[in-house]
């Protein structure tokens, strides 16, 4: 730290309870009081270096004719800066330091020690050492920006806070190796491997840290709430960029509210000795000034760091402009989240669901407000498992996968009402799911969860599930799903069918491909025999064996489908039955069937379903000529249901 000494003679004060002597062999004839500290000293000493004891001396010598008596209440720094005051203008040697040159100039210019009360009078030699020694030096001008809280008023009627408020400003933005004190590392013990740093002459014990734009976060952050304010606006201005700056922010909240670490284990902050914590009351006043300070910009500040600023805004109840302004933070940026960040619990006192869906809900509709503002996105496809479509997507896309897993985690809450579930599952557009997948499993868990929901209530969730979209696994275990409607079941059936025979047909384009290119690739083997040309025939040989053998399993699989569509046609058509009558016989099976299919809202022609022999076969026998394998394939499906 630096330092200057004033003055030559040796220390003649000494201390008794709360009185303070100097011992120069002479009886003191003067006792000023500050605060309950009193000073037993001489008038000539005070009176010749300070204009306002000089008028205080002869007044009270006016007024009292036995002793002297000053009371001194409004000195900047208290008894603690007259100490050193008193012992200045006795000549007593004086170390001006960055820790109190602040107090000792705003008390030199209280007491009006100028250069008319003695040359080198305490008001020029503390302003020396504050231009000369505390501005340039980083270290030295936080500690002197850091009294200024406890004197605030004098400091500023002097322009000391502003000035080193510039200083900093100036040097943040400035490699640190160009000034001051070297700045080291914060992490791990300070040793230096292979060789101690110096520091004119003096071993520091510490290796250099490369410096990089967060040097400054830790030394800063000691100052108050207010004072940091004013340093991050004049690094602002002094073009600090905004990045770093809200870096410097994120840490400085980390450091007094302890609610943004609980998730954070043992870090680099917790293992010094952490100062305690604010009370709720400053924490919810920091929050709500944090929320202030930060830019509304997208990417600045990381997803996890704004839900953590929302969770313990939630936990102190501050202001709902602040938790709106965190919420809208959060929707700039959604697509950054993860679902670990959306489960936040739900703090009210009315405690109706375990997780705040509410608040996802609002967030939710900031991002897409945010994403129409943008322009949006236009429908996509999906092609072999890779999205289609404009890179704008991916944002939009990602969010709708978030919200899905989100819908899975608070679907078992058996107070979540369905009317909330809904609304959030339906905010998500159409084109941003590729997949229905994550909904169906979603709103399968919430059918499970809740078991007592009226059928119309089932079929109304169960309407945003797209039957197109979904994968032929999803569509396997939906056909299966007691839990699901009818109507969504004989749906998932119809458009699994439409899935398989499609793909039965691009099987056959495939194969018919190979066999076309067969003689080709057989003369070209001819051509090129001993050149070795085998290897490239061997390769075609497998990959349509392997072609064939997806084939037969996805014949067995449609000839599964048609036994399930007949089967339920059979039940339908019961149904239908008791319900008409023996006056209504004229209707037929048929008749029945179609009236179904629309009520199911889609055309179902009975052959698509039909148990007859060759309703699909016909079809697949046509196009590839695999028919004798189909029919094997049916028998041993016989033989095994039997068994």
């Amino acid at each position: 730290m630096a330092c200057m000494k004033l003055g030559s003679k040796t220390d003649a004060f000494q201390r008794q309870g709360q009185a303070w002597f100097c011992t120069t062999g002479l009886p003191s004839d003067i006792v000023v009081e500050v605060g309950e500290m009193s000073f037993h000293l001489h008038k000539f000493p005070l009176l010749s270096r300070s204009g306002v004891m000089e008028r205080l001396i002869a007044e009270s010598s006016e007024e009292e004719e036995e002793g002297c008596v000053i009371k001194l209440p409004g000195i900047p720094g208290g008894s603690r800066t007259f100490e050193l005051v008193a012992k200045f203008c006795y000549g007593v040697k004086l170390e001006l330091t960055s820790s109190n040159v602040v107090y000792l100039r705003c008390a030199a210019e209280h007491l009006e020690m100028t250069e008319n009360y003695g040359e080198g009078n305490l008001i020029s030699q503390s302003e020396i050492f504050l231009n000369q020694v505390v501005l340039r030096n980083w270290k030295d001008s936080i500690k002197a920006l850091q009294t200024c809280d406890d004197i605030l008023p004098q400091a500023e009627q002097l322009n000391i806070t502003n000035r080193c408020i510039e200083s900093l400003a100036v040097k943040a933005n400035t490699d640190p190796n160009l000034f001051g004190w070297p700045i080291m590392e914060r992490s791990g013990p300070m040793q230096s491997p292979g060789g101690s740093l110096l520091w004119n002459g003096i071993s520091m014990g510490a290796r250099a840290r490369n410096s990089s734009s967060d040097w400054w976060y830790d030394d800063v952050s000691s100052l108050s709430l207010p004072l940091y304010k004013r340093l991050i606006a004049a690094m602002e201005l002094r073009g600090v960029r905004q990045e770093i700056l809200s870096g410097s922010i994120m840490y400085y909240s980390k450091k007094f509210l302890p609610g943004l670490n609980r998730r954070q284990g043992t870090s680099e902050s917790s293992s010094r000795l952490a100062p305690a914590p604010p009370s709720e009351e400053d924490q919810k006043l920091l929050l709500e000034e944090i929320d202030r300070l930060l830019p509304m910009q997208k990417g600045l500040v990381s997803t996890k760091f704004l839900f953590g600023l929302l969770r313990t805004a939630m936990i102190l109840r501050a202001s709902t402009s602040c938790m709106s302004n965190l919420e809208r933070r959060i929707g700039m940026q959604l697509d950054q989240a993860t679902l670990e960040d959306l489960l936040m619990p739900n703090f009210s006192y009315s405690m109706e669901t375990l997780y705040n869906v509410d608040c996802v809900q609002r967030i939710l509709e900031h991002f897409l407000a945010l994403d129409q503002l943008t322009g949006g996105a236009s429908p996509c496809s999906i092609d072999d498992g890779r999205l289609i479509g404009s890179p704008s997507l991916t944002p939009i896309t990602m969010v709708a996968k978030l919200i899905d897993g989100y819908l899975a985690e608070v679907a078992p809450d058996v107070n979540l009402k369905l009317p909330k579930f809904q609304l959030l599952a339906a905010a998500v557009p159409d084109y941003a799911r590729p997949l229905d997948d994550g909904l169906y499993r979603a709103i399968d868990i919430y059918l499970k969860s809740h078991p007592w929901l009226a059928d119309s209530d089932r079929e109304q969730l169960c309407r945003l599930i797209d039957c197109q979209k979904l994968s032929l696994e999803a569509c396997t275990h939906a056909a299966q799903n007691e839990r699901l409607p009818l109507r969504i079941i004989v749906q998932v059936l119809f458009f699994e069918q439409l899935q398989l025979r499609t793909s039965i047909a691009g099987c056959f384009l495939v194969s018919d491909n190979l066999d076309g290119s067969r003689q080709l690739r057989s003369g070209l083997v001819g051509s090129t025999e001993g050149g070795g040309g085998g290897g490239g025939w061997a390769t075609a040989v497998r990959e349509n064996q392997v072609l064939k053998v997806g084939m037969d399993s996805m014949r067995m699989r449609v000839s599964e489908l048609e036994k399930e569509c007949s089967n339920m046609r059979q039940e339908i058509e019961k149904l239908g039955k008791g319900k008409v009558g023996s006056g209504s016989g004229s209707r037929s099976s048929s008749g029945a069937w179609e009236g179904v299919s629309k009520k199911l809202g889609f055309k179902i022609r009975s052959q698509m379903c039909s148990a007859q022999e060759g309703s699909v076969s016909n079809q697949i026998n046509n196009g590839g000529g695999g028919g004798g394998k189909i029919e094997k394939g049916k028998e041993k499906l016989r033989k095994q249901k039997k068994i």
